[in-house]
C-alpha cells in the first residue's frame, strides 16, 4: 500500500513540476514579448536617419525585420518573430516557448499587437 501511495506522489509531483514550468515558461514569453515591443516602440518613433523606421513598415514578417529589434531572436525562453509585417501603425509580434503546457503538442505561443502608443497581447497557445 505505501509502495502505491508513494508511486502516486511522485506522479502527481512530476505533474505540478511540469505544470509550473510550463507557466513559468509562457510568463517568460510574455515579458520578452513586452520588452521587444517596446523596442518596436523605440523604433517606430525613431527617425531614419538615426536608425530608426519612421514608423513600422519597414519590420518585415522575416529575419531582417526581427534583426532591426534584436540580434538574436532566440534565448533560452523562446524564439521570436515578426509574424504580421508592420505597417504605419502597427506591428505583430510573436514568441514561441520551450514548454507545451496543455500537452496538445504545440509550444506556448503568444502575440503581441504593438502600435505607437498601446499593446495587445493575445495567448495563441497555453
Amino acid at each position: 500500500m505505501s509502495v502505491i501511495a508513494v508511486g502516486v506522489a511522485v506522479t502527481v509531483g512530476i505533474q505540478m513540476f511540469n505544470a509550473a514550468t510550463a507557466t513559468s515558461n509562457l510568463e517568460a514569453v510574455s515579458g520578452d514579448l513586452v520588452n521587444l515591443a517596446s523596442r518596436a516602440q523605440q523604433y517606430y518613433v525613431k527617425p531614419s536617419s538615426l536608425g530608426g523606421g519612421n514608423g513600422f513598415s519597414s519590420l518585415t514578417a522575416d529575419n531582417a525585420g526581427i534583426a532591426k529589434l534584436i540580434p538574436d531572436a532566440s534565448n533560452d525562453n523562446g524564439t521570436y518573430s515578426i509574424s504580421t509585417a508592420g505597417n504605419r501603425t502597427l506591428v505583430t509580434l510573436q514568441g514561441v516557448g520551450t514548454r507545451d503546457g496543455d500537452g496538445d503538442g504545440t509550444n506556448c505561443t503568444i502575440r503581441i499587437t504593438v502600435f505607437a502608443d498601446s499593446l495587445a497581447t493575445t495567448i495563441v497557445n497555453r
